[in-house]
């Protein structure tokens, strides 16, 4: 996100809820993009980079979460989800996916504006962090020139992606950068679900338990050598999470 409007891309088969959301975002400064499907959308994205997109994820022509799956896949724009029914499955399932955060619809659109500028906020972050000092509990040898090394996997700062010793990629959503960051920045520490979700910035008031345990089950995925017996992200019952960069 440069120094114009942030643009953000609105994908929602309803052209009333469409240019609702579309007007209210750009009376509040954001350059809109609007889209009534996936077709729409992969031919805007042909066209631009956006910041953000909202999207509905209840529309006949192309299953939403299939949107998220082939999106996430391929690039770390950011996902807001708008979902009609608010139906667990389809929140936890997008989360999974990759997604970056959910609102039911009808949603109140001023929380949709400020759920907007909170994950511009940690795409911004995200991007900045080689600037940043090394985090505490972090030793300079573990630094590496763009990015941070723990066990055989190694966070590139830069670029989003975690890369293992023998070159092997995987992409880190922003959502899931923010958490992992919150760990790599208290190492050894016990954290509570609550301050995990302050640490990233992705405090869920309907059911942050479940949304920060669907975060951490990702990132599990792909840095752990067994994600049902970890070694770095330990479960603490009863009190939350510790992470353990040497293993033990």
């Amino acid at each position: 996100m440069t120094g114009a409007a942030p643009h953000v891309v609105v994908v929602d088969d309803e052209p009333d809820a469409r240019a609702m959301v579309g007007d209210y975002l750009r009376m509040h400064g954001f350059e809109v993009s609007l889209c009534d499907g996936g077709r729409a959308l992969r031919q805007r994205l042909a066209e631009v980079a956006p910041d953000l997109i909202v999207l509905d994820l209840n529309m006949p022509e192309e299953d939403g979460l299939s949107i998220v799956r082939d999106l996430k896949g391929r690039s770390t724009i950011p996902i807001i989800m708008l979902t009609a029914t608010a139906s667990p499955i389809d929140r936890v399932v997008g989360l999974e996916l990759g997604a970056d955060d959910y609102l039911p619809k009808p949603c109140e659109l001023r929380e949709l504006v400020a759920r907007i500028r909170s994950v511009l906020r940690r795409a911004a972050q995200a991007r900045g962090t080689p600037a940043e000092p090394a985090p505490q509990g972090i030793q300079p040898e573990s630094r590496q020139e763009n990015g941070v090394r723990f066990g055989r996997m190694i966070v590139d700062t830069e670029t989003l992606r975690l890369r293992d010793e023998a070159g092997t990629e995987q992409i880190l959503t922003r959502s899931e950068y923010a958490l992992l960051k919150a760990f790599l920045d208290n190492p050894k520490r016990v954290l509570t679900r609550e301050r995990l979700l302050d640490l990233a910035d992705a405090r869920d008031p309907e059911a942050f338990d479940r949304a920060i345990d669907v975060r951490i089950n990702r990132i599990r995925k792909k840095v752990e050598p067994d994600p049902a017996n970890p070694r770095f992200i330990k479960t603490v019952r009863g009190m939350g999470y510790v992470f353990r960069p040497d293993g033990d």
